[in-house]
């Protein structure tokens, strides 16, 4: 041990110091709020405690796990929680529309109630983790790595599912939203900090991460990369941020001056914690080369503003990841101030949240029965009705009541894909499309077509198809502990060797009775970390036909005393393992499922009922409907997070084509040629090539990754039950051909504000089942002129025969000025009218509303002619609109 008094007092000094300069910094240009009382609380609090501490105990708690320091009462905690449309745990939560979807509703208020709403449950969570004993576990802290508010700027990008679209306005509105929504009313008490990513510049490809050297025109970056992010730091007072994987002009975001000093701490005035994405710091020196080694990438790291390091070895232990920076301070790369300064950042946000105790006014403890509330599941389809964007709609939609309803598409009964990625395996029982039909128009009028053999296969069986070994629902499940559980700490990258190597005591630490197969074993205090879960008892088919049965993730699978399936734990794709086998209806398979696991584990028992006759299926229903619904698209398993998928169409978790999988769009043909109405829902969390349909198809719903209740969602819209008002947050474009190459981040030829193509639905787009008109605008500069603000009124009348919202957006055209965008959304109103209501509504514009970005990365309302319109959607796409002209006499330049 190194310390001793007089070091502790001297570390206190520094420490206190540390804490008054970062007070001092929190007033800036934008009008930031002094630290309150409890912040002031916190912060000393803080840095009592780190004074405290000897250097061994210090460096841990630089990582994403922070180990419990017995000896100052301090737990355990895990930095890495994530709740990007839902939280993320071992029990069932409430599963939100992916985000693209949230921002297809243009309701910047319904984000903030499902942020709040989400902020509750990952409380929740951290009060069943006390109680479980398993804080330091993923999943348990008070704080989030969401939003994710990167700029979608190619529709290829696996990831652009989790973001806000592809315009920065919107996506900084959303931003704002989501932040405060999860932190509360008062961001210096945060129910939950929220933790905006992946700073900056981050948008794909995804196979090119770890290693990709961005290079982006200071244009762009004051243009479309930062926008978000300054709202949410600026506007929206988040407590974190998470720095990106990749270089930007050369250094790596996590070391970069230009974002984390320049513009994070120098111009925006940011107060709170960095977070690096997991094992960025690592890529430092691995990947990027910019450092020679792993003590000075930390270093590098760490001097340049990153408090945080998330490091994926934490997964299985923290090892010798704490001797990197024992390293860094033995060769006085860094300081004990630096980590001091650090730790303090780090101690006083536990300090605020609650985690720790001591602060005054800190939020309240959250019971776990706040979780998948009522309120919460009435939220969850609300917000999916209110992301369903109608694309085309030649009369069909509303279904008239007693329409005979044929279901066909791989999609039509799935579920799985109804979640979307960084979503719980676990949430209210999810209802797909046939079922949301069946419950809307009557199961009577709805037939299910099964499809053939398809990639997007794999739903998790359900409990209605599950029994106990003793004949009852559910199945039993054991869990069995090693009989020699591993020592801690252990050699880095041995985890999976570890696990293999186990061997599991004869009787089950627990025993009981399971809905389905889930991992569950993390609310059970007596069941290791390490850990062996065995499941009986026998599938049971509800009708008799070709099924695709198999393993999510890794384990054996035995039916009937045979092996079906053995995966083992080296499995990485994200796609089930599947097989073809016929099932009898009633007939009782006996089912045992083994896996092995580290916390949650990563096995689910997936099904999908298929036909051998697809085509002969569809003309017989077909023959006897009044209409088709096919439900297609893809899932997040293709599009995703830096995945091993190698598959037509995609690669890596990028997609290399936008059309739908070629057995999608055949079955959409054959469809066609029935000659029956058919509506296309599409669920996908990118821009697909929807020509084919948007020629050929009566109607065309894009559904996203609607979440729990997205198929009930879905119903309502088609049955009239719900009128639609979702607008696309995206251009969706005919091919890849169309866009620059992936990896070139300039936005020339990118998004609706710089694509001089036609597209087959441009953004903002978006029908209803009523019509609206727009009256003649009213523009009122401020007293200082047009420059210093404006205000645009007009009447919206719902001029048709419904209910129904409207999304009223506001455009602006800029003075003909080298680095102006062609058009670009600068305000936007969701409101609701009954038939033949009128409302007034009015957009206040600030400068930075009305400003642009020069080419130079200098932000100015420029001076000259601007064209204002408002209407339901961009001007000169065929939809209502009203325009007006306004003119400023003088530049005025912003600051970052």
């Amino acid at each position: 041990m190194a310390s001793t008094v007089s070091f502790a007092s001297r570390a206190l000094l520094l420490v206190s110091a540390s804490v008054a300069t970062i007070a001092s910094q929190a007033q800036d240009l934008h009008g930031a709020a002094q630290p309150s009382v409890a912040r002031a609380e916190a912060d000393r609090l803080a840095a009592t405690l780190v004074a405290q501490m000897t250097t061994e105990e210090k460096l841990p708690q630089l990582l994403n796990v922070a180990p419990a320091i017995p000896r100052l009462k301090i737990p355990a905690y895990n930095w890495w929680t994530e709740s990007l449309h839902g939280a993320l745990g071992p029990i069932p939560t409430t599963n939100f529309p992916e985000p693209i979807g949230l921002a297809a509703s243009f309701d910047a208020p319904l984000v903030h109630q499902v942020a709040d709403a989400i902020s509750t449950e990952v409380r929740a969570l951290h009060t069943q983790g006390r109680q479980t004993g398993k804080l330091g576990r993923i999943g348990t802290g008070l704080d989030t790595w969401s939003p994710n508010i990167n700029i979608f700027r190619d529709p290829r990008w696996g990831r652009g599912q989790e973001t806000y679209g592809e315009d920065p306005y919107l996506a900084a509105r959303m931003g704002v939203a989501f932040v405060t929504g999860m932190q509360g009313p008062n961001p210096d008490l945060p129910r939950v900090i929220s933790t905006p990513k992946h700073f900056a510049a981050h948008s794909g490809p995804e196979s090119t991460r770890h290693a990709a050297n961005v290079y982006v025109s200071p244009h762009d970056l004051e243009d479309t990369y930062l926008p978000a992010f300054r709202a949410a730091i600026v506007e929206g007072r988040a407590g974190s941020i998470m720095c990106a994987y990749n270089r930007i002009e050369g250094q790596p975001a996590c070391a970069s001056d230009l974002l984390l000093k320049d513009h994070l701490r120098g111009a925006w005035g940011f107060t709170g914690y960095v977070v690096s994405d997991c094992d960025a710091v690592k890529d430092i020196a691995d990947n990027h080369k910019y450092a020679p080694d792993q003590a000075t990438a930390v270093a590098a790291a760490m001097k340049a503003g990153v408090d945080n390091e998330c490091n994926t070895q934490t997964i299985g232990d923290i090892g010798g990841l704490p001797d990197r920076f024992g390293d860094a301070l033995k060769r006085n790369l860094i300081s004990q101030g630096d980590i001091d300064r650090t730790l303090v950042r780090l101690f006083s946000a536990r300090l605020r949240n609650g985690d720790l105790p001591g602060v005054a006014g800190a939020p309240a403890v959250v019971p776990v029965s706040a979780i998948l509330t009522p309120d919460h599941i009435a939220l969850a389809l609300d917000a999916a009705e209110k992301s369903l964007v109608l694309l085309k709609n030649d009369g069909v939609l509303p279904l008239r009541p007693g329409a005979r309803i044929a279901v066909v598409g791989p999609l039509g009964d799935a579920t799985r894909v109804l979640r979307g990625n960084y979503s719980s395996t676990q949430s209210a029982p999810p209802v797909s499309v046939v079922e949301g039909l069946r419950q809307a128009a009557g199961a009577n009028a709805v037939t299910l077509v099964p499809f053939g053999e398809s990639i997007t296969d794999g739903d998790r069986v359900p409990p209605t198809a599950l029994l106990g070994p003793d004949g009852k629902p559910g199945l039993l499940a054991r869990y069995f502990n090693p009989v020699t559980p591993p020592v801690l700490p252990f050699k880095p990258g041995t985890d999976r060797a570890i696990l293999a190597a186990l061997t599991y005591q004869d009787r089950p630490a627990v025993t009981r009775r399971e809905v389905d197969v889930a991992a569950r074993a993390f609310d059970l205090p007596t069941v290791n970390d390490y850990h062996r879960t065995e499941w009986t008892g026998f599938l049971v088919a509800p009708e008799t036909g070709s099924y695709r049965l198999g393993l999510g993730g890794s384990g054996l699978l035995e039916i009937d005393g045979h092996t079906f399936l053995d995966v083992g734990g080296e499995h990485h794709s994200p796609l089930p393992t599947l097989k073809t086998v016929t099932l009898q209806k009633g007939q009782r398979y006996r089912l045992r499922l083994v896996s092995t696991a580290r916390g949650f584990g990563n096995t689910d028992l997936v099904w999908k009922r298929i036909s051998a006759q697809p085509e002969a299926d569809l003309a017989a229903a077909a023959a006897k409907a009044d209409v088709l619904v096919a439900v297609v698209g893809l899932t997040s398993d293709m599009e995703a997070e830096e995945t091993g998928t190698d598959i037509p169409g995609f690669k890596g978790g990028d997609k290399t084509s936008l059309d739908l999988p070629a057995e999608q769009q055949a079955l959409l043909e054959h469809a066609k040629a029935t000659g029956k109405p058919l509506i296309v829902v599409a669920m996908n969390g990118s821009p697909i090539n929807l020509a084919w349909a948007k020629d050929n198809a009566a109607a065309i719903v894009e559904a996203w990754y609607p979440g729990q209740s997205g198929g009930l969602a879905v119903a309502n819209v088609l049955t009239g039950k719900t009128n639609p008002a979702g607008r696309l947050p995206l251009t969706f474009y005919r091919s890849v051909a169309d866009l620059p190459p992936f990896d070139d981040y300039a936005m020339t030829g990118r998004t609706y504000r710089y694509f001089t193509g036609t597209p087959v639905y441009p953004f903002g787009y978006g029908l209803s089942f009523t019509r609206f008109a727009y009256a003649p605008l009213t523009v009122t500069p401020a007293a200082g002129g047009a420059e210093t603000g404006l205000r645009v009124t007009t009447e919206v009348s719902n001029t048709g025969q419904r209910s129904g919202d409207e999304v009223a957006q506001l455009y602006l055209n800029f003075p003909d000025q080298p680095g102006t965008p062609r058009i670009a959304l600068r305000g936007y109103q969701r409101i609701t009218l009954k038939p033949g209501e009128h409302r007034v509504i009015s957009f206040d514009l600030s400068p930075r509303d009305l400003s642009a970005v020069a080419v130079d990365g200098t932000r100015q309302v420029m001076a000259g002619q601007y064209r204002v319109s408002v209407g339901s959607g961009q001007p000169d796409t065929g939809v209502p609109t009203s325009t007006a002209s306004f003119t400023t006499s003088r530049a005025v330049r912003l600051p970052l």
